[in-house]
């Protein structure tokens, strides 16, 4: 049996593996990137260890996972100095009425999320939902799962965002600077920003009939504002390295993970912290989808490298033919749907050079179809409860306060905010991009 057909089998058990027990994915990508380099699906060398470390310096982005665990390590910290959560009491405090709140709530927990890890931030932000929800006597399924959607949806807009962004840079060759300005036109950020306008609007419809009174809270107060100049300076440092190296480069991951070590030291003897929490800190990081990526970059490039991907862009180019807005369509609403249901990395990793490809054989600018591929594999994840971590983290807060939500009433909410989300900001990639 030829090798393409021995890959193509491992890819699909990989992704089964990974949809049937997604709380194991870093064990079912390893295992399949393992076994791929067993069977010389990869590299030219000749022996075992001359495969693993071909793998490890070509294939695997260290750089991205540099940027991925360091800025979950600033995240942290971010949540420990108590800032979003004093920034979302003085919401409460300073607007009219609660609805106008909880939409602004809302607002910041996804431009936090363009920075810090999603799931961390819905932490973060759920007491505060829950809280306002328990004075006002409302059903906080609406509230939190707001925070969630919102959380996912703005993990696309940064290079820090979220993983798929981090790889989609890396592939495009994208710095920081590029995700807000590309080629003097507006990027991905406002695709973005413009279905996260659309999301607001939607949610202030459903808070607008139990929101009308105003209500007072106790402010809470900041530990420290060093958390917070910590994420300035990492914004800053991704904005220099891009605009001198281009790309995600080698600078970017060491100003991150720089920006993180200096943190924890500030945590262990400026906090005076002990040993013991510092530890607990690092070992609660998301190590599972740091070790995911691992094993996806191998296994994918192993399906690049045999051809599959070539093979997979011929097919869609046969079913697309010349019609460039079939394509666009075609594109995000299977990622929506796909991304709904699996895990996107894995996903977004197989589909990037397809639609490249896709787009070079139309002549068409690149970002038109990859874009679109971005915006709905990562909107898509908001369509069901377990679609983003985000999404499950949410769902298990509200059963914890005797709130069950099931798949229709999440689909209830989900599915007019993904729609709506995905709409608009592809309709802004469309017209920005075409």
């Amino acid at each position: 049996m030829p090798v393409k057909w021995i890959v193509l089998g491992l890819a699909i058990l990989m992704y089964t593996l990974i949809v049937i027990f997604p709380e194991k994915k870093s064990w079912s990508a390893l295992g399949a990137a393992l076994v791929m380099i067993l069977i010389r699906a990869i590299g030219t060398e000749d022996t075992f260890l001359s495969l693993i470390h071909e793998a490890g310096t070509e294939l695997i982005n260290w750089s991205v996972l540099m940027i991925f665990v360091g800025s979950l390590v600033i995240a942290e910290l971010f949540i420990y100095s108590r800032v979003p959560a004093v920034i979302a009491d003085t919401l409460v405090l300073k607007s009219p009425n609660v609805g106008i709140a909880m939409v602004l709530i809302l607002i910041m927990t996804g431009l936090i999320s363009a920075f810090v890890e999603n799931v961390a931030t819905v932490l973060v932000m759920a007491p505060i939902a829950l809280a306002l929800c328990s004075k006002l006597k409302l059903n906080p399924m609406y509230f939190m799962t707001g925070l969630a959607v919102m959380a996912n949806l703005q993990g696309t807009a940064t290079l820090v965002g979220d993983p798929p962004s981090m790889i989609f840079a890396d592939f495009s060759g994208y710095g920081f600077n590029d995700f807000i300005f590309y080629q003097g036109k507006l990027s991905i950020f406002f695709a973005v920003q413009t279905g996260m306008i659309a999301g607001a609007v939607y949610f202030y419809c459903i808070f607008a009939k139990d929101g009308g009174q105003k209500v007072n809270v106790e402010q809470e107060k900041i530990l420290s504002m060093v958390p917070s100049w910590l994420l300035i300076l990492m914004i800053a440092g991704l904005a220099a390295a891009s605009f001198v190296y281009g790309g995600i480069s080698l600078a970017s991951g060491l100003i991150v993970v720089i920006l993180a070590v200096a943190g924890l030291v500030w945590y262990r003897w400026v906090r005076n912290e002990s040993a013991a929490k510092v530890l607990e800190l690092v070992k609660n990081l998301d190590w599972d989808t740091t070790f995911f990526l691992v094993g996806i970059f191998v296994a994918v490039g192993a399906v690049s490298s045999v051809g599959l991907l070539d093979d997979f862009a011929v097919l869609l180019f046969r079913i697309i033919g010349t019609n460039v807005l079939l394509g666009f369509i075609l594109i995000v609403a299977v990622s929506v749907i796909i991304s709904g249901f699996v895990d996107n990395v894995p996903y977004i990793i197989v589909m990037l050079p397809v639609a490249a490809a896709l787009a070079n054989d139309l002549s068409l600018n690149p970002e038109l179809y990859m874009f679109a591929l971005l915006v709905g594999s990562c909107m898509g994840g908001n369509l069901t409860p377990f679609g983003a971590s985000a999404n499950v983290v949410t769902v298990g807060m509200l059963r914890k306060q005797g709130v069950k939500m099931n798949f229709a009433q999440w689909l209830k909410i989900g599915l007019p905010f993904t729609v709506l989300t995905t709409f608009f900001s592809a309709l802004f990639v469309w017209v920005v991009w075409r």
